[in-house]
């Protein structure tokens, strides 16, 4: 039976194989050479330059980037590449003319992070395999009836496409494994039981090398004789090649091809490397030169004049890479720099299993003995006690391990017990008795401890002020001294007696009666809220809580001052002449930024106790200190949670307009992916400058940024959206990079909370944006007008 698979609901890319790409016959594996049938275009990796790109032949043929790729696989109307490093998988439509040759890239929603490798085209479906030694097959699909998930069960070393199926190699055994339409299970049932070295897809059937006899085993359908391998030595045919209606092989001897099935020759005085196939043709690459010549059904071959020498074989970085394969000798001249071309060594019988290890010498027993009573007793009490022992352990571990919560890698929970946490008589509050109206819990002591050491080299403990002392520090709170406001006040900057500076949040003072006193009881609870976790959680990502002061109905909230103020400003400051503007004018600094306060997020959502969602993230609560490190701010709606994973809490919406979850915004449902949601649209801030609610004229409708930029990702058209006044800097790794962040944020302002990512896969996916930013191991850019976004 084929395995099962793994369903996701996240942005179906079948819609978006099916609208790229029409019905493919010829089909196959990875190479450095490929067969686009329906165009008669034969693509391949060029050698003995720096950039390892591909060129093609037929006249107007797909206009390529200059950047280094791996490996190829070609079917009828397209083929897809796989980029050096499996920087990402690429796909190429050469047969309509409204696509301008664009590369189309292939995404899954959970692997962005994931490196992939030997892609493998079918008829409208592409697969690769992750490089990250898992061995997982991922398979992006067009008709949802041929390819109902994307994640393939099972580990895999290789993977072929054929039409509406796939097969694989399995790991640990060899085994043949296929999926896809209803000749899957009949290719499948046919290699049962044999171990492969080799395996490739045609148009209906699947031909590879048994591992033991060294023979061709062909299955499938055999209406034109494509089954009928020709008998002969063991491991004497390799490096297989298959069509609509034909074989062909190479002679690991001399390297001349053999064909069988419907007229269909093979060659035998040319030498060949490797060979691949399309619909009705072979095309392979020369022993001599490295140049390429193909032929078809009773045609003799022709040279391929347009193409440049093609590499053999994928370049690795060092011969460690070969596991023991001998290196190909003319790989310094093939490779940029250092790296080599790997040999082929699967031919000849597999290496002999290594002999089980003997089993232990058991001594013959000796006569037995009637145990006397003083040993029958030793045993009794050893056994008990044993037992309790035992009993010990166990109680301890469930104690101290199995309750223990998860614990961020720089800030480890260190709750104190109430009796040992000293707190500041709150004198001056003339009205003790509205604590009946507020509804506060019981204790502020137990509140106001700490769940978490500081990010700093000292523990910071939540000191209380006076309101003469902070109105002295922000000069009696004179209008030039206003820096912002938050969710329940104004915020001034101040300086204390000893020299510090500050943020001082001061909440709006109002009656207690009336009509106003909803409106004092949110203040009063955002108050709270902030007091509670601020003074709990220190994490270098999270602003800084100093102190507080509490006097009648004054509520105010000393913070660290963050120098260089909110990342909104920054982006949607109209001063030219701005620094910060300056600084924050490279997508380097941009994506930089999110990543902290993504990592911020994913702080309070993993590694808080209890885990916390803020319900407020949008670029005005994103603040950023003297060191440009941002940090989340304005913590006066965040809730705590329930620790298990997909609850959710049922409650009004509250946020900002333009940042608020739809579904908890229509639905009420709170999750932690709404702060994702959040975070999302600070995105689509960041790449387009545009306020999450902006118009276009003056006079016309305000538009979402989400609906402005979501359509254009969609649509390949990311540098449409991107802000000008960053796009001239666009680097050859930060193109790379920016397209990468788009893609994060298409999918986290997914309307449903489940089709979004965690903060885990977020803050993994913008680390590898930033890295590329610093990568030298990609030698060009793509544009990001060439891109398109599927995912699973």
């Amino acid at each position: 039976m084929p395995p099962n698979h793994t369903s996701s609901s996240a942005l179906s890319a079948a819609s978006l194989l099916l609208l790229l790409f029409s019905a493919a016959d010829a089909l196959g594996s990875a190479s450095t050479l490929a067969v686009v049938s329906g165009s008669s275009t034969v693509c391949g990796i060029t050698a003995g330059k720096s950039t390892q790109n591909i060129s093609c032949s037929s006249p107007g043929s797909p206009v390529l980037p200059a950047v280094p790729f791996d490996s190829i696989s070609g079917g009828r109307n397209f083929f897809c590449g796989v980029r050096s490093g499996g920087l990402s998988l690429l796909c190429w439509n050469t047969t309509d003319p409204t696509s301008a040759y664009r590369p189309k890239r292939i995404y899954s929603a959970k692997t962005a992070t994931v490196r992939l490798k030997d892609p493998a085209v079918g008829d409208d479906h592409v697969c690769a395999i992750e490089d990250n030694g898992s061995g997982i097959v991922r398979c992006w699909r067009g008709p949802a009836r041929l390819f109902p998930s994307v994640v393939v069960s099972g580990r895999f070393q290789s993977v072929t496409s054929g039409r509406g199926f796939s097969c694989g190699v399995t790991i640990n055994d060899s085994l043949v494994r296929c999926w896809g339409d209803s000749i899957a299970g009949e290719i499948e049932k046919g290699f049962a039981n044999v171990s492969v070295r080799e395996l490739v897809a045609g148009d209906s059937h699947v031909c590879g090398v048994d591992g033991v006899s060294g023979l061709i085993i062909c299955r499938g359908n055999n209406d034109s004789g494509k089954l009928n391998a020709p008998l002969g030595e063991a491991f004497g045919l390799s490096g297989l090649a298959l069509g609509a209606n034909h074989s062909c092989a190479l002679r690991s001897s001399n390297g001349s091809v053999v064909c069988w099935g419907r007229q269909f020759n093979g060659l035998t005085e040319t030498p060949f490397e490797l060979i691949v196939s399309g619909a009705d043709r072979v095309c392979g690459l020369t022993r001599a030169n490295f140049s390429v010549m193909c032929w078809g059904q009773s045609s003799n071959a022709v040279s391929v004049q347009q193409l440049p020498k093609i590499i053999p074989g994928t370049c690795v970085s060092n011969n460690s890479s070969c596991n023991g394969c001998s290196v190909f000798p003319d790989s310094q001249d093939l490779c940029p720099g250092s790296n080599v071309i790997c040999n082929r060594c699967n031919e000849g019988p597999p290496p002999p299993t290594q002999p089980s290890a003997p089993p232990p010498l058991i001594p013959s027993p000796s006569p037995r003995r009637k145990p006397s009573k003083e040993l029958i007793a030793f045993a009794v009490v050893g056994s008990v006690g044993t037992l309790l022992g035992i009993c010990s352990i166990i109680y301890c571990l469930w104690i101290g391990v199995c309750r223990r919560k998860k614990i961020h890698n720089s800030v480890l929970p260190t709750i104190a017990p109430a009796s040992t946490v000293a707190i500041a008589p709150l004198g001056g509050s003339p009205s003790r008795s509205r604590s009946s109206i507020f509804n506060r819990q019981s204790s502020r002591a137990v509140r106001r401890q700490r769940s978490g050491t500081s990010s700093s080299k000292h523990d910071r403990v939540a000191e209380e002020f006076t309101l003469a002392e902070l109105a002295k520090a922000a000069d009696n709170f004179a209008t030039g001294n206003r820096i912002g406001a938050g969710s329940f006040g104004t915020v001034y900057k101040g300086k204390l007696e000893d020299g510090r500076e500050v943020a001082i949040k001061r909440g709006e003072t109002t009656m207690t009666t009336g009509p106003w006193v909803k409106k004092f009881l949110e203040k009063e609870n955002a108050f709270e809220s902030e007091l509670e976790f601020l003074s709990r959680l220190h994490h270098k990502h999270l602003v800084g809580l100093v102190g507080f002061c509490e006097e009648g109905e004054e509520r105010l909230l000393v913070y660290e001052y963050m120098k260089n103020g909110a990342l909104y400003d920054h982006l949607h400051s109209k001063r030219d002449d701005d620094i910060g503007r300056r600084v924050i004018d490279s997508w380097k600094m941009r994506i930089k930024l999110c990543l902290d306060a993504a990592r911020g997020i994913e702080y309070l959502h993993n590694y808080a106790v209890p885990p916390i969602i803020h319900r407020d993230i949008k670029s005005s609560n994103i603040l950023i200190d003297a060191n440009w490190v941002a940090r989340v701010s304005d913590f006066g709606l965040s809730l705590k949670f329930p620790e298990s994973e997909g609850e959710r809490l049922s409650m009004m919406a509250a946020g900002t307009v333009g940042y608020m979850d739809p579904e908890y915004y229509s639905l009420h449902y709170l999750t932690a992916k709404s702060d994702v949601y959040g975070l999302g649209v600070v995105l689509l801030e960041v790449l387009t400058g545009r306020r999450a609610i902006f118009k276009e004229a003056e006079m016309a409708e305000p538009v979402s940024v989400v609906d402005y930029a979501v359509p254009r990702i969609m649509e390949g058209e990311v540098r449409r959206i991107l802000d000008q006044k960053v796009v001239g800097m666009y680097g050859s790794n930060e193109g790379e990079a920016v397209e990468l962040v788009a893609y994060v944020a298409l999918h986290c302002v997914s309307l449903e909370g489940k089709d979004r990512p965690t903060m885990a896969d977020v803050v993994a996916n913008l680390e590898r944006a930033l890295s590329l930013c610093d990568d030298d191991h990609s030698h060009g850019s793509i544009s990001s007008n060439d891109i398109s976004l599927g995912s699973d």
